[in-house]
């Protein structure tokens, strides 16, 4: 793949505003439309000072499109009149890059096979690069009674979705994905004046502006001022003088028209002011760097004394106090005027790490992720532009935080399948970038984790001499902090249960285990693989289960509360419909749920074991802003005896007074259909176990299986990672599989069955003839789950037995223009998922 577009390596991305009375004044830019490539010339006006990095607006075709300045050449094209060349509308943000970033951008476009737009998009924060949108609006008062018998088809069902809008309107964009036939059906509506088309111009975040007060001289006790008015300036002058209106008008509870009289009077200004927005702080007790043990102060050694690019991986067992480590490494770095970046699988565990942070760093902490507003991200980056020593602490997409000074880079459980994007491209993987970014920076990337991927593991214990990458430096924290037990594992057959007559999700150990957290004023983790009540719902009579109309899935049951109608969801595509009172196929009123998820958890805990206290802890519980902290906080505050939760509660989450673990069935996590599923299952299940036991008293971990003598259970009862990943890659390697190989995955998907597979094979044929001799084709072939999201979906899956061969003979662009319009391919490079 030829490398894309960009800016000339080691240019200055922040230099001096130019001097916007120069003459001739240009801009290259590159323009935010996927099907466009290379470099566009621009006029910039004269007040307009653009430079280098900067995001701009400009006209292209009948739009106006986001874009970055690129070069400032000191002419125009000879090929073009200066005439024809548009000029730049508006600077969204100036300076918007930091030096080496196009470093960057262009490594992980080149790497995923991606435009580079399309990684310029994923690296900004929402909105920025905001583009004129085509909109669609209903003009009811001008269709006449009964008129639309004349209709077309197309024009018809087009009308009808229209009228199914609140607003009357959709964006052209959203009627083409729920309707194929909408570009037949509009021109009939247009030409009738029964609809109207409209471009809505972008609007990109900006800088929050708030009113504040500042005090500008006391009042003399002789000058005439009311008691409310000498009241309000006393207060503001103990808060130092300085205030936003708003919180010092709450404060005094007074009226706008009081500051307003005291300005005139000139006891106060007011006056605009940029207000940052920021997650909401909570007020915490400031800690102090605890002792180590000599395990943490061996490694702690080792990485204050990298001055340069290394990769780190740091092992630790569940409980050993790897953030301690992180916590003592960052220290000096700050200290040197310079800022880390610590990235985490799941928003959720941000609030518990960011607090720990916060209570060593202060207000030099800052977080990002996707749970923020636009607004919120949006400052967040600008603060960090600064370039002043701080600690970021973010998920998958906080890799591209644009600190200027970065001196190291932490992955905390960087085993995580969350680091990976599948979709859209590009796919990239933060732990690859991260290590491109300790590379360019340069300074130490430390990768923690109590189960390390296998590829990390092989890359720590790997020879540079037999073609891979430069191995990583192993560190290891083999026990817990104040050496405290790792938790007994007890494995539950529940075969066995259901030949004693126990029909109950919960076997005996469980339940009796269950009962006595009550009496001890201890607390449990109730680990379950799916959310939701039940994992389908199946006729009993014809045997049919009731799936997505959009999707190639089942549904899953959820009861909202009890007493309320339940409901079927779509955990793809996010459909939901209640659930029919008879089968849909036959009739029948017999319908059955199988499978257990959270809900069903913990309505069997309210049947069997009403007197403990429970909160559920998924994605269902935690959509709104600062709902895991809240639950969080609940459970920590000894507001519940259980967390009953799924894949988040694997995932570092750190609390001390649990002591009991239940793994409510282990066996859906080992029965997929991936090569990667053992790592993953015994990954998953010594996480969970190891939330028990971390603090004064023992834990223990009851697993229940229908599976007992599995090697992944058997790996996990006596907590032999190592002796797992070693087997794992015994198994790997005749296969080439990774590590042993590279994958590259393309997904082709559209609206139509057919067309999705003539794409699919037109696309193998034409990559048989193009492949080096160290490369394999598997497929065309379907996904295995077809459609998702009304979409089609076949895959072709590359293997390079090879891995230092690389992505260069790949070619990526010639594929995307074979697909054809409604066709979309993505390229998706070291896939974690094969689905």
């Amino acid at each position: 793949m030829a490398p894309p577009p960009a800016a000339s390596p080691g240019a200055d991305y922040n230099p001096d505003r130019p001097n916007p009375d120069r003459p001739n004044p240009w801009v290259e830019v590159l323009v935010d439309c996927p099907q466009i490539q290379g470099l566009f010339t621009y006029a910039i006006p004269p007040h307009l000072p653009v430079a280098i990095g900067d995001i701009l607006t400009v006209p292209f075709g009948h739009q106006q499109l986001g874009a970055i300045a690129i070069a400032l050449p000191s002419a125009p094209p000879p090929d073009l009149s200066p005439s024809q060349i548009k000029a730049v509308i508006d600077i969204v943000n100036p300076g918007f890059f930091p030096r080496h970033y196009w470093d960057l951008l262009r490594q992980v476009a080149q790497y995923y096979c991606t435009p580079i737009m399309a990684v310029i998009r994923t690296a900004l924060p929402p909105g920025l690069l905001g583009r004129s949108q085509r909109r669609i609006r209903l003009n009811a008062p001008a269709i006449p009674p009964d008129a639309e018998v004349f209709l077309r088809p197309a024009a018809l069902q087009l009308l009808q979705l229209l009228r199914q809008s609140k607003t009357g309107e959709y964006s052209w964009r959203y009627l083409q994905q729920q309707m194929p036939t909408a570009q037949r059906g509009l021109p009939d509506l247009l030409q009738r004046g029964w609809v109207s088309s409209y471009l809505e111009p972008p609007s990109p975040p900006r800088p929050k502006q708030q009113k504040a007060v500042t005090l500008v001289r006391q009042p003399d006790p002789t000058e005439p001022l009311t008691e409310r008015q000498r009241q309000l300036l006393a207060s503001l002058g103990r808060s130092g003088g300085d205030l936003w209106l708003s919180h010092l008008l709450q404060q005094c509870h007074a009226s706008s028209s009081i500051v307003t009289t005291l300005a005139k009077k000139g006891f106060v200004v007011i006056q605009e002011r940029e207000n940052l927005r920021s997650e909401a702080e909570h007020p915490l007790d400031r800690d102090q760097p605890k002792a180590l043990s000599p395990h943490q102060a061996a490694a702690l050694a080792y990485i204050q004394g990298l001055t340069q690019a290394q990769t780190v991986l740091l092992h630790g067992v569940t409980g050993s106090g790897k953030t301690e480590v992180y916590l003592q490494a960052i220290a000096p770095v700050l200290q040197r005027g310079q800022s880390a970046l610590v990235l985490v699988p799941e928003i959720g565990l941000t609030p518990q790490l960011t607090d720990r942070f916060r209570q060593r760093f202060g207000s030099q902490v800052c977080v990002y992720h996707s749970a923020l507003s636009d607004g919120e991200r949006y400052d967040t980056w600008r603060q960090m532009l600064q370039g002043d020593p701080q600690v970021v602490i973010g998920t998958r997409s906080a890799v591209f935080a644009p600190l200027p000074h970065l001196g190291l880079v932490i992955l905390d459980e960087e085993h995580d399948s969350s680091f990976k994007q599948s979709q859209p491209q590009p796919c990239y993987h933060a732990r690859t970038v991260a290590q491109w970014r300790s590379q360019l920076a340069p300074c130490p990337l430390i990768l923690g984790s109590a189960t390390p991927a296998l590829e990390t593991w092989h890359q720590a214990f790997s020879d540079p001499r037999e073609g891979h990458p430069p191995p990583s430096h192993y560190l290891s924290l083999p026990s817990r902090i104040y050496d405290r037990p790792q938790p007994q594992i007890r494995v539950i057959d529940m075969r066995q249960e259901f030949h004693c007559g126990n029909r109950s999700i919960f076997s005996r150990s469980l339940r009796n285990a269950l009962e006595t957290l009550r009496e001890t004023g201890q607390q449990g983790l109730l680990f379950v693989p799916r959310r939701g009540h039940s994992t389908f719902v199946s006729c009993r009579s014809c045997g049919e289960a009731l799936d997505c109309p959009h999707c190639d899935v089942s549904l899953s049951h959820h009861q909202p509360h009890g007493g309320a109608r339940s409901l079927l969801r779509c955990h793809y595509c996010h459909y939901a419909s209640v659930q029919p009172e008879q089968c849909p196929h036959c009739g029948s009123p017999y319908l059955k749920f199988f499978g257990s998820g959270t809900q069903r958890v913990t309505q069997e805990l309210e049947r069997h074991l009403p007197d403990l206290r429970w909160i559920r802890f998924d994605s269902d519980t935690t959509r709104t802003k600062g709902a895991h902290r809240a639950l969080l906080t609940q459970f920590a505050q000894g507001e519940a005896d259980i967390l009953v939760g799924t894949q988040m509660l694997t995932k570092g989450i750190d609390l001390p007074q649990v002591t009991l673990v239940g793994v409510m069935a282990a066996d859906g996590l080992f029965h997929l259909p991936d090569f990667r599923a053992g790592e993953q299952a015994c990954q998953t299940l010594l996480q969970v176990a190891g939330r028990a036991g971390r603090g004064a008293e023992p834990g223990q971990v009851i697993l229940q299986t229908y599976k007992p003598d599995h090697e992944v259970i058997a790996a996990v009862v006596r907590q032999g990672y190592g002796d797992y990943l070693a087997q794992e890659l015994a198994q790997r390697s005749p296969l080439h599989y990774p590590p042993y190989s590279q994958l590259v995955l393309l997904r082709i998907s559209s609206l139509e069955a057919d067309r999705t597979a003539q794409v699919a094979e037109a696309l193998g044929q034409f990559l048989t003839s193009r492949l080096p001799e160290s490369v394999l084709l598997l497929g065309p072939a379907p996904a295995p789950i077809l459609r998702v999201a009304r979409r089609f979906r076949w895959h072709l899956l590359l293997k390079l037995c090879d891995p230092s061969l690389g992505l260069d003979w790949f070619p990526a662009l010639e594929l995307q223009q074979r697909c054809g319009p409604g066709v979309a391919l993505t390229i998706d490079v070291d896939p974690l998922s094969l689905s």
